[in-house]
């Protein structure tokens, strides 16, 4: 057998089992579904309340001090506005939650009158999803002396909570504690939540302050994709820990927090929060003081919960109290998190799911973002990514294409070796061998250019899929969303008709391909067009399937790696063209193209017969 046709479906095949699997393992996730907060209500039967044990009754177990079923939705209950410039909603004054909070900058879908995302919603809606704080009663207060999600606070100052325009709310116990809580925003996702506790009795009290986030139930819109992580997400000490919604249900019960939990305590650098495909809910306590971390899930209630809780403080007769925790609600943008994290959230960047090629996955990101600001074109700056790719790689595809050459200038001493070797395999390999240490010819050299393309692959797909900037981002024509697959078929006349094109991963998809998956396939079939078809019939199969197989195969993923994958194999043509004629082998492109259509001729019958 030709080694370099044999290096080259060795390489090829590998390349095509190790894609085949993870397309039948983890088949691409259903479009994205609206997240408009349009959804019918539901009542819920308890309320999030505050699973917090003070320090100092650590062996206590954890109590639902406002579990009194009350639901409180969004028209009824008071409220004040906000209004960024990329945010907007309300904070309810019963219990003081942020928890009703939509993006402007992202819609549903592509449509220019879409519903723009919402990300926070109160108790009483579908997926209730929202934000609190607290204090605890520690020992010597009445549980009903602190502040709880029940508890009704009166605006005393500000309007509007805008950029620079911050508001505060107050509550009297009507037991020598008042209790404030002022609330800011910045001009991005970033809320900072002061509250404090001012002591007018006549004996110190103890308290332990609390922030938590509260999810009803599993979201509905969840993709379930192996390459994707949703659910909570934490850094604790330097370590990040991804958390899956079933694990958080799963976990053994804790006596401290009365319920199934996952604690890490002692903290003093870190966050926690819920995260899924673009968007996600962090604490971030003062950083550089101690706090514990829990994830919590309430059977009785299918309720989660991720809280953050610093330990009891003692306040003295005509002292006060205070404790700050940031809020970020908001999409996962890289820059976004990046200037976050500049400014004191540690290893904020890493709430993106990288994945476990994250060597790989942040540079590569890293670079297709500067080329898109740099370009303002996510798909020409795929394409800019992709050549960057090829001229890091350059060097070794060289040597690569150098020893294709030098293969073909070998072949008829070859096939002279086995002609004289006969049946005899061990005095063939021998030959070759030796002729290729004469001749100073590697030839493994040619599979590890296509090798390498796996992990880089892999890589740009995760980032492609998992970071927000890809999402709804153009490309022209019809192809507005890289992120999403091919919106082009016959079905629509490759986007000329305004009909939606067959649901991906469907049989009709399939059989209508599109635009970007039919250049992928013909970009392949060109590139093993610059070498003679092999004299090996079942080589000859391999060969005439594999591009036709990957064609269909990877219609169904995100364009923007088709359009990559597209680019890589017209740069790899190029390349390979232009060496191997500088090595003087010219490759018969045209006669092996013609090649392949001619009819094999048909065996001659036996005349013995």
């Amino acid at each position: 057998m030709d080694e370099q046709n044999k290096n080259l479906i060795l390489a090829t095949a590998l390349s095509f089992i190790v894609i085949l699997a993870w397309f039948v393992l983890f088949p691409p996730p259903e479009p994205e579904t609206a997240a408009d907060g349009t959804a019918p209500t539901t009542q819920q039967s308890t309320e999030g309340a505050p699973p917090v044990a003070p320090a100092d009754t650590a062996t206590a177990p954890v109590t639902d001090s406002g579990d009194s079923g009350a639901t409180v939705s969004l028209a009824d209950a008071p409220r004040v506005n906000i209004e960024t410039p990329r945010l907007t909603g309300s904070i309810s004054l019963i219990g003081g939650r942020v928890d009703d909070l939509k993006l402007k900058d992202y819609r549903t879908t592509l449509e220019d009158d879409a519903p723009i995302v919402t990300l926070l919603s109160p108790q009483g809606t579908n997926d209730a999803y929202y934000a609190l704080q607290g204090w605890a009663a520690g020992s010597g207060l009445d549980p009903a002396a602190v502040p709880g999600p029940d508890t009704e606070w009166t605006l005393s100052e500000g309007d509007t909570l805008g950029v620079d325009s911050p508001v505060t709310l107050t509550w009297d116990n009507g037991a020598g504690q008042v209790f404030t809580r002022t609330i800011s925003v910045d001009d991005n996702y970033m809320f900072t939540l002061g509250q404090s506790v001012v002591n007018n009795a006549e004996g110190p009290v103890n308290l332990a302050p609390y922030g938590m986030i509260v999810h009803h139930t599993q979201p509905d819109d969840l993709e379930n994709f192996f390459i994707l992580h949703e659910g909570a997400v934490s850094i604790s000490d330097g370590e990040l820990v991804e958390t899956d919604w079933d694990n958080i249900a799963e976990a053994e019960t804790n006596a401290r927090w009365g319920r199934q939990a996952i604690v890490k305590e002692g903290v003093t650098t870190g966050w926690v929060g819920f995260t899924d495909h673009f968007w996600q809910a962090i604490l971030i306590p003062d950083q550089g003081q101690p706090f514990d971390e829990a994830l919590t899930y309430d059977a009785r209630t299918d309720v989660y919960r991720a809280i953050t809780r610093q330990p009891t403080q003692t306040v003295a007769a005509g002292g006060q109290a205070s404790m700050t925790t940031q809020l970020f609600a908001g999409a996962k943008e890289w820059a976004t998190l990046r200037a976050y994290e500049d400014a004191g959230v540690p290893k904020f960047i890493d709430s993106i799911d990288w994945g476990w090629f994250f060597f790989l996955t942040k540079p590569i990101f890293w670079l297709l973002h500067e080329l898109n600001k740099l370009i303002g074109n996510m798909g020409i700056a795929i394409i800019g990514l992709t050549l960057l790719i090829k001229a890091i790689l350059f060097p070794l595809a060289y040597k690569s294409y150098v020893s294709m050459a030098k293969m073909k200038e070998l072949q008829p001493q070859m096939e002279k070796l086995k002609k004289d070797a006969g049946d005899d395999r061990q005095k063939m390999q021998q030959g070759m061998m030796e002729l290729y240490r004469k001749e100073k010819v590697n030839p493994a050299a040619g599979c590890l250019p296509i090798l390498l393309q796996i992990p880089i692959f892999f890589s740009l797909y995760k980032v492609i899929f998992v970071t927000i900037e890809l999402r709804h981002a153009p490309f022209f024509g019809p192809f507005q969303d890289l992120s999403a697959p091919d919106p082009t078929s016959l079905f629509n006349l490759y986007g000329l008709l305004p009909w939606a094109p067959p649901e991906a991963g469907t049989i009709m998809a399939l059989i209508f391909i599109g635009i970007l998956p039919l250049l992928l396939g013909i970009s392949m079939w060109l590139q093993q067009k610059l070498n003679p078809a092999p004299t090996d019939p079942t080589q000859q199969m391999i060969f005439a399937w594999m591009p036709w197989v990957f064609m269909f195969m990877l219609g169904s993923f995100a364009s923007g790696l088709v359009v990559y994958w597209i680019a890589n194999n017209t740069i790899t043509f190029t390349q390979q063209y232009l060496i191997m004629r500088s090595q003087g082998y010219k490759p018969d492109l045209m006669g092996n193209i013609k090649g392949s259509f001619k009819r094999k001729p048909k065996p001659k019958p036996d005349a013995r017969k």
